[in-house]
């Protein structure tokens, strides 16, 4: 348990540095989304969460998702796409299609 709440942490401060880094955000900003971003991926994996975020051109986006393998479709295939780190991938239930979203745009967990 213990390994796993370091890792957790580590992850967490690699992600509020890349925000400080590539953002701008104050290292207290930083702090606060890292953990955000967190808590959300958290809940995804277990259930279907309403969260907001703020799209490219400024609206701001309520979404319905999840990553739960019960509730998404069997996917097809292979994943041979190159990851990235600063976008959040999730199921969204409403249009039943993958979307996803910046990272650093999350604004709040409903």
């Amino acid at each position: 348990m213990a390994a796993t709440f370091k890792t957790q942490l580590s992850s967490i401060m690699r992600m509020a540095w890349t925000f400080v880094k590539k953002y701008g955000f104050s290292m207290s900003e930083a702090l606060k989304q890292a953990w955000l971003n967190a808590k959300l991926k958290q809940e995804l994996s277990k259930r279907i969460v309403k969260f907001y975020f703020q799209k490219i051109n400024g609206e701001i986006r309520e979404a319905w998702g999840t990553l739960a393998s019960d509730k998404i479709p069997a996917i097809a295939g292979t994943d041979n796409r190159k990851k990235n780190d600063s976008v959040q991938t999730y199921y969204d239930t409403v249009k039943e299609e993958w979307r996803c979203f910046k990272i650093a745009n999350l604004i709040r967990i409903a």
